[in-house]
């Protein structure tokens, strides 16, 4: 017997399969699983791609009255849900392009309630849930949902991704059957999904799996898509293919101009300091929060409501929590991007809007703003200057790869003592992860004065101090006593004859043995997508300068004495180039 919630949140049939999905996730080993979903792999291949993935959740689609009675019928199932709920956008635009819908008529909410693996780990039922109240014009979309069930999916997170890492999993599994089948990227959560259809055959009642990779991997995305998205290769295509194009096309402009709404609402939110008020586990309403930060009820829960679509914070009848990027906007949370957001929301937004003179004269927008160039105008304005010091740090997670760079391991595994030093090296993010990972290399920071003082602080702070000085100073102060150089983020700066002008400083500075490490995201040498051609147009807007692609800085280097030896990629889309003298 189902009780009234249960009865009245779900229907009979969505509560059986939440409970066997729930089960299922509870009892799956990976390498099982793995040759159960794909059918001939087996021996060092099955090891290879099972040491890369781990199962991490089973997905399906349901179709509650409303949201009270879902999370009624989740107790029930022994499902917490502890997270709240936020919009699903894959899935929604799915439903829409396959029963010919209008996606504002589809409220597609995603929760993944946890459950514990065989072993204990952590995973998770991925619930889709699209609120379908008796006697709804979409009721007939539920039934053919619940016996096509095409949203329900098996997923795999991949374990340290890289470009080449996803390449050989896709080219595994499409060499065992799978096809492609979708995907997107969440710039809310920084992850990209890739979908296959799993291949005739295949050992289990799935016919999708989700290979799930952090960061952005849209240049490896849009290869996928466009294989997927061929008439052959799509179960559901419309007849039609170009059915609802004008529409949908119309759809993505429209959320494309108003990206800058966006980009507003996160930097008041942190202007407000609405993080600092917010908890991810107590929900809190907009009038409360309205006197912890000082605003008016109503266009506060305006803003709030726009947060929860954007997935800083989730909504459900009793409030508004933080979700884990809203956690982020927070000034004392590890990694925090609030610099990043009040920099974009101020300075950088208003020099955006004289990107028009930027292309028409090619004099940077915000010079043509502020009449002068931004590094002057910041340390014109210190807590300013502070600020965008800090946002740089925002973005270093792109370092985390780079401690264990040959050069470095190799530095620090050789005799004597061997000295980094960090040329422009901002507070000291990147030189105290490099110091921290190898004990025996000692440190030099070159920076401006006022950044060299905040600089100390930081690194004395996390016990690095008495292994590292510090110097302050411009490009032509750059010491000679360095076997490791690091340039990171300098050279998008600044035109081509200012970079060939800072190399030739670094070039006459380094012994002849030393190395360079030039930390810069590079433009695709084709049309993929890539976070390099949105930086590209910031510096013209903001600075002056550019991002390049590799073979644009080997010319650099060359004109400089130098010789690029190589590089390799980084989180955030990065890349470090190894670089020496010639």
């Amino acid at each position: 017997m189902l009780t009234p919630a249960l009865a009245t949140g779900l229907a009979p049939d969505d509560v059986r399969r939440l409970r066997a999905t729930a089960d299922f996730v509870r009892e799956q080993e990976t390498p099982v699983l793995l040759s159960r979903v794909l059918p001939g792999l087996d021996g060092p291949e099955l090891r290879a791609v099972a040491d890369r993935c781990r199962f991490a959740h089973a997905a399906l689609l349901v179709f509650p009255a409303d949201r009270p009675g879902l999370r009624a019928a989740l107790a029930a199932c022994g499902l917490p849900d502890d997270a709240g709920s936020r919009p699903s956008v894959v899935v929604r635009d799915r439903l829409a392009a396959r029963h010919g819908l209008h996606t504002a008529d589809l409220d597609v909410r995603i929760l993944r309630p946890t459950v514990p693996g065989p072993g204990g780990e952590r995973r998770a039922v991925e619930v889709f849930a699209l609120a379908v109240p008796p006697g709804s014009e979409l009721s007939a979309l539920a039934a053919r949902e619940r016996e096509h069930d095409q949203e329900a999916h098996l997923a795999f997170d991949v374990d340290r991704p890289d470009p080449l890492v996803l390449r050989g999993l896709r080219a595994t599994l499409v060499r065992h059957g799978a096809v492609a089948d979708g995907g997107g990227y969440n710039p809310h959560e920084d992850g990209t999904v890739f979908y296959f259809a799993t291949p005739a055959g295949t050992k289990t009642d799935y016919r999708r799996m989700e290979l799930y990779a952090s960061g952005d991997h849209r240049d490896l995305l849009a290869e996928h898509l466009t294989e997927g998205s061929r008439p052959e290769n799509r179960e559901d295509a419309p007849t039609d293919i170009h059915a609802g194009t004008g529409t949908r096309a119309a759809e993505t402009l429209l959320r494309l101009l108003t990206g800058a709404w966006t980009t507003q609402a996160l930097a008041t939110c942190v202007e407000l300091r609405l993080p600092e008020a917010m908890s991810p586990h107590e929900p809190l309403g907009a009038r409360r929060l309205a006197r912890e930060v000082g605003a008016r009820p109503e266009p506060l829960g305006t803003l709030l409501r726009y947060l929860a679509m954007l997935g800083v914070v989730t909504e459900d009848e009793d409030g508004f929590r933080l979700t884990a990027s809203g956690l982020l906007l927070r000034e004392d949370t590890a990694g925090s991007m609030r610099p990043l957001a009040l920099m974009y929301g101020g300075p950088f937004y208003r020099s955006f809007a004289h990107l028009a003179h930027a292309v028409r004269t090619g004099e940077p927008g915000f010079e043509h703003l502020y009449g002068e160039n931004h590094f002057d105008h910041f340390a014109h304005d210190p807590e300013l200057a502070a600020t965008f010091d800090r946002s740089m740090a925002a973005s270093a997670r792109m370092f985390d790869p780079l401690p264990a760079h040959p050069v470095l391991t190799a530095a620090a595994a050789g005799p004597g003592p061997h000295t980094v030093v960090d040329v422009a090296g901002g507070t000291g993010e990147l030189l105290g992860r490099v110091l921290a990972a190898h004990p025996s290399l000692r440190g030099i920071l070159l920076e401006r004065p006022h950044v060299v003082a905040a600089a100390r602080q930081r690194l004395t702070a996390a016990g690095l101090g008495e292994r590292c000085a510090y110097r302050a100073g411009d490009f032509a102060d750059v010491p000679a006593t360095g076997d490791v150089y690091l340039l990171s983020r300098v050279l998008h700066d600044w035109d081509d004859d200012r970079c060939r002008e800072i190399l030739r400083h670094l070039a006459g500075a380094m012994p002849p043995h030393a190395d360079l490490l030039v930390v810069e995201r590079l433009l695709p040498s084709d049309a993929a997508p890539s976070l390099a051609t949105a930086w590209d147009l910031h510096m013209l807007c903001n600075t002056g300068g550019r991002e390049r692609r590799a073979d644009a800085y080997a010319r650099l280097f060359e004109g400089a004495g130098l010789s690029l030896v190589g590089h390799s990629p980084l989180p955030l889309d990065a890349h470090v180039l190894h670089v020496r003298k010639r």
